[in-house]
């Protein structure tokens, strides 16, 4: 390669060797840094001798022929701290080379199902159920071949968003491939519902628990598995008391077996007075926060009770609400009591077997063990999760691993 065009030059022979240059005995007064200055510059040719920069003692940098543009001027392309060396120039002024560093891509490393509560309403078919009191909407998740898991949302929530996050859970998931899911909405509280005219009667618990009997009937369910939370719950109950051969296992989350009491009524009555003359406000909304979550739910997940505030702002109907709220307060006993070993049966009780659960921090705990203690012990189990009070959205694993081994001892060995 012709020296004038940056090349090498040879290192064996000739006035110019570079070998020769950098070993001959040099006179004591040139200094060092001309020496160096004569050695690049019979380096890279005579046009690069006066390319070679010195700034307040910083380290020298070469601009070379392949550095320049077609009039031979410098092209500022590179940044002076980061030159591209080859081997020979960064042995020549003692530094190393340096390589651009590649991108590294972590292509092969990714979840299989990422971790994120999402939204079900893209995943379910929606269907219209006709039913002695009108029609209710029911989503469908999963194919209905199927065994049917039907549930039941509680207060201000929907089956969109009291079943987003459990849903979504990996595990959860998994255990669609085995069932298929009917999510009961009550009548007016899905997201878009038309406000109720003010003479419309809105069912009693015991009337919405018999809709379910129309939902069965509509996907020819033959029997089915109850997972319910708060109010949802207490419907879910009440049907299985009225129709114990369709309901093959329950898990009710949160559920009261009694009446409302004087407080409880107290502050519902006075929820649903606001609802239908202001709409949501900020007591109605620290009260459904208290319903779900307990006490102090922003130090626990910030994130998740803004979601469940801007759902209670935005997607349910304010009158339709408040019906809900005044058929909850009016329920009625669920006149179950647990009889003794030996003894004959006296009162109504669940048959199947249920799995009870509430959080350590729900304000719920003393409804769950007063509902435990009216069941059968032998086909009852009662679980409190620590640290949540929200069960579904706080700890959806340890509540999935508690369903996934639930169903398993009832028979279902393939989840």
């Amino acid at each position: 390669m012709p020296q004038s065009d940056g090349g090498y030059v040879s290192l064996t022979g000739g006035p110019q060797s570079v070998y020769n240059s950098t070993t001959e005995p040099q006179s004591a007064s040139k200094s060092v840094m001309e020496t160096v200055k004569r050695v690049i510059g019979s380096a890279i040719g005579a046009q690069d001798k006066h390319a070679l920069i010195e700034r307040d003692g910083a380290q020298p940098y070469i601009i070379s022929s392949r550095d320049r543009d077609k009039t031979g001027k410098a092209a500022n392309t590179r940044m002076p701290s980061a030159p591209a060396h080859t081997a020979e120039e960064a042995r020549l002024l003692g530094t190393m080379p340096v390589d651009p560093m590649d991108d590294i891509e972590l292509r092969s490393v990714q979840l299989q199902y990422p971790n994120q509560r999402g939204s079900i309403v893209g995943q379910c078919d929606l269907r219209r159920v006709p039913t002695d009191k009108g029609d209710i909407l029911v989503a469908v998740q999963g194919d209905t071949t199927k065994p049917g898991i039907v549930t039941y949302h509680d207060l201000g929530l929907n089956y969109a968003s009291s079943f987003a996050g459990f849903f979504n859970f990996p595990s959860m998931r998994a255990l669609l491939d085995n069932f298929c899911v009917y999510h009961v909405n009550a009548p007016g509280q899905e997201e878009g519902a038309p406000t109720f005219p003010e003479d419309y009667v809105y069912p009693t618990f015991d009337e919405l628990a018999s809709q379910l009997l129309f939902v069965l009937s509509h996907f020819n369910l033959k029997t089915m598995i109850g997972l319910g939370v708060g109010a949802g719950a207490n419907i879910l109950a009440r049907f299985a008391l009225a129709h114990p051969d369709k309901v093959g296992a329950l898990c009710l989350i949160n559920c009261s077996s009694t009446a409302a009491g004087w407080i409880e009524w107290g502050y519902q009555l006075l929820n649903s007075r606001n609802l239908r003359t202001k709409g949501m406000t900020q007591s109605v909304m620290d009260y459904l926060m208290w319903h779900h979550f307990g006490r102090n739910p922003e130090e626990r997940n910030l994130d998740l009770v803004q979601l469940y505030k801007s759902n209670f702002e935005r997607s349910i109907n304010p009158v339709n609400l408040a019906m809900f709220i005044d058929s909850y307060i009016k329920r009625t006993d669920l006149n179950i009591a647990r009889t003794p070993s030996g003894t004959p049966q006296t009162a109504a009780s669940l048959k199947m077997p249920v799995l009870n659960i509430t959080g350590a921090l729900s304000p719920h705990i003393d409804d769950t063990v007063t509902f435990n203690g009216r069941l059968a012990p032998e086909k009852t189990n009662w679980m409190k999760i620590s640290d949540c009070g929200l069960v579904l959205e706080e700890q959806p694993g340890k509540l999935a691993e508690a369903f996934r081994l639930f169903l398993q001892g009832e028979g279902y060995e393939k989840i």
